[in-house]
Order: C-alpha cells, then sequence, then structure tokens
C-alpha cells in the first residue's frame, strides 16, 4: 500500500490510489492530466494549484455533475474524487467515469470512516485499505504518488 501526506488547512489527508485499468495489450501511454472533483473548493484549488506547480495538467470541480458532462475519454489519467459529494457521490461518479474511459484511474478522497461497506459493495475485488486520501494528510507524498502513476 502506497500512503501520502497532503497538508490543507492545517488538516491532514492520506492518499491511496485506485487501478481499475483493463489489461488489454494496448501500449498506449495513459494521459498525464489529473482531474479533481471535490465539493469543498478550497480542496479542489489547493490540489489543482499544487499538482500544476508540479508539472501537471488539472481540471477541477465542485460539481460532480458538471464534471461529468465534461468527461471525455483518453483525456484524463487520474482521477481524484471526493467520495461525500450532494447530488451524486464519487463512487457512483468513478463508476459512470470508468464506463466512459475504461482506462482512467482514481483516488478517492474522504475525511468520513462510514464508506467502508458501499466501498466494498461498489468494488468488492478492491482492497479497500488501498484506495483512498483519508482527510485530513501532507502534499508532497501526493506529488510523489501522482508521479509514480503519471511520470
Amino acid at each position: 500500500m502506497c500512503r501520502h501526506i497532503i497538508n490543507i488547512r492545517n488538516a491532514e489527508i492520506s492518499v491511496d490510489i485506485i487501478s481499475m485499468t483493463n489489461n488489454d495489450s494496448s501500449n498506449t501511454e495513459r494521459p498525464k492530466k489529473i482531474l479533481i472533483v471535490d465539493d469543498d473548493p478550497d480542496v479542489v484549488s489547493t490540489f489543482k494549484m499544487i499538482l500544476e506547480m508540479n508539472g501537471y495538467e488539472v481540471d477541477g470541480y465542485t460539481n460532480p455533475l458538471s464534471a461529468l458532462s465534461n468527461f471525455r475519454p483518453n483525456e484524463f489519467g487520474l482521477l481524484l474524487l471526493d467520495i461525500r459529494m450532494p447530488v451524486m457521490n464519487g463512487f457512483e461518479l468513478f463508476k459512470k467515469m470508468k464506463s466512459i474511459d475504461n482506462r482512467v484511474e482514481a483516488c478517492f478522497i474522504t475525511a468520513f470512516e462510514d464508506y467502508r461497506e458501499e466501498f466494498k459493495e461498489s468494488f468488492p475485488m478492491l482492497d479497500e485499505a488501498k484506495y483512498f486520501i483519508r482527510k485530513p494528510k501532507a502534499i508532497e507524498d501526493l506529488i510523489n504518488h501522482v508521479a509514480t502513476i503519471l511520470p
């Protein structure tokens, strides 16, 4: 398991990445663009700023429906999705985005413990301990982890 620390407004967030890519024989490189969706504008702007300072192209949304309506195949290599959002949670959003682009990877963001049952139901084949960002944790680890996925 790869855990990373992010510091936003004196809160810490730990970061783990989900990879649900199909093992197809395609050798095309995954896009290096990152999509952040969190209903907290401070999280979106902080993640976006830090990732852009480290050379990544980033789009950010505070509304999951807007993010979904603008999502296109092969545009993003990584999704950073808040779990608890109004209208649509991060698990639902990932499933819909994954149906549009089955090569995209995701990392879920949460400050809560009560996501576990839904995670297990939504992604029974995945080990939940590996696939979430815990609010709170530190930016440089987010960058290091993203860099291993999107070199």
